[in-house]
């Protein structure tokens, strides 16, 4: 009986949550920090490097581990 009073509890508190988020006012969005076209190149080329090597070692590691279909 008791689970079933907390699942109750938790559902109220679920769905009054979600019409709270739907009747919140619209704000204004901050303005915005610098001008815009900003390039996106702080540490590019270092990601670009990490990214390989993690993909080297995830697939290196999902060959070896990998089961034979026979």
């Amino acid at each position: 009986m008791k689970i079933a009073v907390h699942k109750i509890i938790v559902a109220v508190f679920v769905l009054f949550g979600s019409q709270l988020s739907i009747a919140a006012e619209i704000q204004n969005p901050p303005p915005p920090t610098g001008p815009p076209g900003l390039p996106i190149d702080g540490g590019l080329v270092a990601m670009f490097f990490v990214a390989l090597v993690l993909g080297y070692f995830m697939s290196r590691k999902y060959l070896f581990n990998k089961k034979s279909s026979l």
